[in-house]
This record gives structure tokens, C-alpha cells and sequence, in this order.
């Protein structure tokens, strides 16, 4: 982020302290509770959100080196991802041109070759098949017709997307909507891949992204726990085409007003969070990122899995690397065991049938964009500004 960009936030955020004010959307919208739980609407973002839509399956951390590789099977078909031997990120589906089966079955890893586990078919990370056994038994075939399936696949400002159609185009700079020449400052392709976790919980995917459109719930839900480190119901909010980006407010703000403006950075004010559409939330601390992937359990409404993975900015974790690594996993917990849980409930809630509609109040403009960008994608009349 342009040094400009950081003082101008940082300086919303203190107006907003100072004055007692937040974020405002105009009104408020109603939100009907069904979208949680309709087989039939689950099936619609299945097809047009996942199976159809470019996916982000990590960052480039993921693939550090030549000759390492990564497997996903989060919306709907295995993947494997490979940084080839010339440093090429590629995508391929992860099933034997023989007879089908999965062929990595390791999450990630170093690997030059994979070798399918039912009869050794072997593929090169460029996809090619380079052996068979006993080819003289099985019958002569092509090669070159028989390699991996390849899969489009683009890497940029640190990102990795793939799609799952292999006719299906990326194009990083048009789902960013406005962010790329922001993206592109964090230089977050130097990160590094820490760890990560997995959160199969009781909620509908938009419920989990819900709960990361406002700060109004921290100093009650996170009093214990965020609300020491920030300021609840502060935020300041842009729109990105389908996606946005939130700045959260830090306590320690208040560090930065005796300083002068040349000194300022915005993670030591505040706490970037990037809303890429349709599912992905990229959390900017000090230390790195935490990103957070949330997915629906195709066949269920009420179910979700959340893949959650931790990168490091080497420079700064260079002195304390396992302090900066159980910051990064408290955090994840915090998410897990305090905001999915709510989420957990009101799905819940949701799912009893006698609650018709959720409310999203004037300081929560991040929730009348999120549930409007997935109607109008699925051709679905917007929630009307009620104004108040």
C-alpha cells in the first residue's frame, strides 16, 4: 500500500476516534435468513461460484521452491499444484489418464515426478506422462495424449488461482476490480508458508464470510481476547468492483500521533482485511497474512469448511519466529472458537425457520456488499437500503 494511502486511512481512523463516529452504509438492509439454508440456492453458488469460477488456492508460498507441489480438492475436483523444474507455477487434475485415480495424495511437498498409486503411470511436473510399466504388455499408446489434464492456472501478487474448467480463463487484474496496483506494493511474494488449520463447522459458507464484515461485535464477542488490541465499531471501508477492503483499528493508533506522518505504516495502526469475491478474506498483520478460504459442503447448506494458512514475513519473523507463529495460531482460534461459533448459532437460528430475516445495521456496510455481489451474480434482486 502507497504510503499516501496509509496516512490518509490512519487518518480517518483517528477522525473517527476523536469525533465518536464509523463507517456508515446510509441504512440498513434485511437479509432473508432462507439464503443460509435453501438446497436449491446452495446448488446455484455451487455451480456459479465454485466449479465455474476461478478459485484462489494460495499464495506463492505455497510453491516455494523448483520441484514443490500442492493438492486441493475444495471445490469439487482434486488439484495438483506444482512450481516446475524452469519455476513455473502450473495446474493440473490430479487423476491418472489411466483409469481415473487420484494420483498425489500428499497435501504438499517436493516432488519431481508423480507416480500413480495403482499401476506407477508416472507424470513429470510439467504434466507429461514419462512412463509406463510393462508398456510392452499393456499396449502401445501416445505420450503425448496422455499426460495430466492441464488446468488454467495464473500466479500473481503473490496469489495463486486456478480454474477448475480447463477451458475456463483467469485474468488476476479483472477479479482484483481495482486492488492489483495495491497488491502489487505488499510484495507478499516473498512470504513465507507457515502452517495452516481446518475449520469443518456447523454454518453456511456466507455466515463464515459474515463474520468478518464489522467490528461492532468485538468489544462484546472478543472482549476478552481481540478488544484488548483493538478498537471495536472503528473501521474504514472501499469498494473493489466485487471485492473490498476493511481497516480495522488498532490501539495502538495512538502511538502514531506524536510521530510524524513519514513514520507511520498502516499495520502499525491498523489491521488490513481484503475481501476477495467470492470467498476468500486476506488478513494483513505486522508479522504477515492470514488467509482464510471458506467452502460449502456441496449436498448441505448448513455445513462449511474453512481453510485457514499462515505466511510470514521473513524479515520481521527473522528474530522471533515462534512467537510470531503462536500469534498467527491464536488468532486462527479466536476465529474458530469464538466468530465461528456465533456463526455456528445463528445458523441455528436460521435453520429453525421462524427467524425471516437478519439485519445489517448502518456500520456494516461490509455485509450489504457482501450478500449484494452474490445476488446479483446469480441474477437475484438486490437487498433494498432501508433508510433509517
Amino acid at each position: 500500500m502507497r504510503s499516501t494511502e496509509q496516512v490518509r486511512l490512519l487518518k480517518i481512523l483517528m477522525d473517527h476516534l476523536d469525533k465518536g463516529t464509523n463507517v456508515d452504509a446510509g441504512g440498513i438492509r434485511r437479509n432473508p435468513t432462507e439464503v443460509y439454508t435453501c438446497p436449491e440456492l446452495a446448488s446455484r453458488e455451487w455451480e456459479t461460484f465454485f466449479k465455474g469460477y476461478p478459485q484462489v488456492i494460495g499464495m506463492s508460498a505455497d510453491l516455494p521452491v523448483p520441484g514443490s507441489f500442492l493438492t486441493v480438492s475444495d471445490f469439487g475436483i482434486p488439484v495438483l499444484a506444482v512450481r516446475d523444474d524452469e519455476g513455473t507455477f502450473r495446474a493440473f487434475l490430479n487423476v491418472c489418464r489411466h483409469r481415473g485415480t487420484v494420483v498425489e495424495t500428499e497435501p504438499r511437498g517436493e516432488r519431481r515426478k508423480f507416480s500413480c498409486p495403482f499401476h506407477a503411470w508416472t507424470y513429470s511436473n510439467r504434466g507429461e506422462l514419462v512412463a509406463v510399466p510393462k508398456e510392452d504388455h499393456f499396449g502401445k499408446i501416445d505420450r503425448s495424449c496422455h499426460g495430466l489434464v492441464p488446468l488454467p492456472a495464473e500466479e500473481r501478487y503473490g496469489f495463486l488461482w486456478v480454474h477448475p474448467d480447463p477451458d475456463g480463463a483467469i485474468d488476476p487484474d479483472a477479479l482484483l476490480g481495482g486492488l492489483a496496483p495495491e497488491f502489487e506494493t505488499w510484495n507478499w511474494g516473498r512470504l513465507t508458508y507457515s502452517g495452516g488449520d481446518q475449520y469443518d463447522m456447523r454454518l453456511n459458507w456466507k455466515l463464515a464470510m459474515d463474520t468478518f464484515g464489522e467490528t461492532y461485535h468485538f468489544p462484546v464477542l472478543h472482549r476478552n481476547t481481540l478488544a484488548n488490541f483493538f478498537y471495536g465499531n472503528v473501521q474504514c471501508y472501499d469498494i473493489f468492483g466485487r471485492n473490498h477492503r476493511m481497516i480495522l483499528c488498532l490501539r495502538d493508533i495512538d502511538l502514531l500521533r506524536n510521530r510524524p506522518e513519514s513514520e507511520w505504516h498502516i499495520t502499525a495502526g491498523s489491521f488490513p482485511v481484503y475481501y476477495l469475491f467470492p470467498n476468500i478474506q486476506v488478513n494483513v498483520g505486522e508479522s504477515g497474512v492470514t488467509l482464510v478460504r471458506a467452502y460449502p459442503a456441496p449436498g448441505d447448506p448448513g455445513r462449511s469448511i474453512s481453510e485457514i494458512s499462515f505466511y510470514f514475513d521473513p524479515d520481521i519473523l527473522a528474530g522471533s519466529p515462534q512467537r510470531a507463529a503462536e500469534r498467527f495460531q491464536q488468532f486462527g482460534n479466536i476465529i474458530r472458537d469464538e466468530d465461528y461459533a456465533v456463526a455456528a448459532s445463528a445458523q441455528r437460528g436460521a435453520e429453525s425457520g421462524l427467524l425471516k430475516y437478519a439485519t445489517f445495521g448502518r456500520n456494516e456496510p461490509a455485509l450489504h456488499h457482501y450478500h449484494n455481489t452474490y445476488r446479483a451474480a446469480l441474477g437475484m434482486e438486490p437487498l433494498p437500503l432501508i433508510d433509517t
